[in-house]
């Protein structure tokens, strides 16, 4: 008889046990001679050491299947320690899975045009209007590589520009002002990571989200680094960020040309490094436009709207 302490290193516990520990429970029926005790994230074996080995084993496959899935069904754990292919894996085009199990795929043409420029480059820059997924495509392809260990970290920058509503009128400290600015990003993750785990891993520094003027000095290495709403950065600012790029780190850079909201008279660095970077070996542009607006149907016929207007406005003066 041995025992053994067996680390859920990469999953959520709770989605792992199951409610109600369901899926512990399932396991401890079907490894009869093993005395198993869940603990946190730490399973306590003892027992034979024929059952030790063939469990160690099925628990990693188990692991598996949670970390890409974020799900884990008694039918699933008794289709793995069987030796059973689970249905799910035939699902082709997912990007993840959101933390329901649902696919997370690209949804129009531009946007798998962004995911087969990841593939291909280091620096992406992504441009095109509010709800065109590219912030969300962006941060599932991160989320995708952290879970293939091809990159240790993420981060996550926005500049801290008034859209009509000033930083100091807002309550609390620096971290309180700040973070509604960033909340679309903790949006997208809580989607794809459940909530346990994703605390997890920003205490860790695993995923990081901070403003733009936080990256002044670091050179950012093993990750995947996105800046969105690179359309309010200025010149300076956007080309600090561009020249943080470390080894084995690809960055996505996002936003929306028509929606600026730098003071008068500055310049977008976004629109100014699209002109400068164009013929950059190595840099993927990928430009969405109202086709691919995946929020609510009204969402494309506003901007629609508002691009309609904004025409003929042009026309008059």
């Amino acid at each position: 008889m041995i025992e053994k302490h067996i680390i859920l290193e990469d999953v959520d516990p709770v989605v792992f046990y199951g409610v109600n520990n369901v899926n512990i429970q399932m396991v401890k029926a079907l490894y009869p001679k093993l005395r198993i005790v869940a603990r946190g994230n730490v399973l306590h074996v003892m027992g034979d050491e024929l059952e030790m080995c063939a469990l160690e084993e099925n628990i990693e496959k188990l692991q598996k299947h949670c970390l890409k899935y974020n799900s884990l069904a008694e039918e699933d754990i008794l289709h793995i320690l069987r030796g059973e292919r689970v249905a799910k894996e035939g699902v082709e085009g997912v990007v993840v899975y959101s933390v329901t199990g649902k696919p997370i795929s690209a949804r129009s043409e531009n946007q798998q045009k962004l995911v087969r420029a990841y593939q291909d480059n280091d620096m992406i820059f992504a441009t095109g209007p509010a709800g065109s997924g590219k912030t969300y495509m962006s941060i599932a392809l991160a989320v995708r590589s952290l879970k293939n260990k091809e990159i240790r970290k993420i981060i996550l920058s926005r500049p801290a520009v008034e859209a009509g509503e000033k930083l100091g009128f807002l309550p609390g400290d620096m971290r309180d002002k700040i973070d509604p600015y960033l909340q679309p990003l903790y949006d997208a993750l809580e989607d794809m990571i459940p909530a346990q785990k994703l605390r997890e891993m920003m205490e860790q520094n695993v995923i990081q989200i901070a403003p733009l003027a936080f990256m002044r000095g670091r050179t950012l290495n093993d990750a995947v680094v996105i800046l969105d709403e690179a359309q309010n950065t200025t010149t300076a600012q956007i080309k600090m960020f561009l020249t943080r790029m470390g080894n084995n780190t690809k960055m996505i850079i996002t936003g929306d040309p028509s929606q600026v909201d730098l003071p008068r008279g500055v310049r977008s660095g976004l629109s100014e490094a699209l002109e400068i970077l164009s013929s950059v070996k190595g840099i993927g542009f990928i430009q969405m436009d109202k086709k691919d607006i995946v929020r609510h149907k009204l969402v494309s016929r506003i901007v629609e709207a508002y691009d309609k207007h904004s025409k003929e406005s042009h026309q008059t003066t």
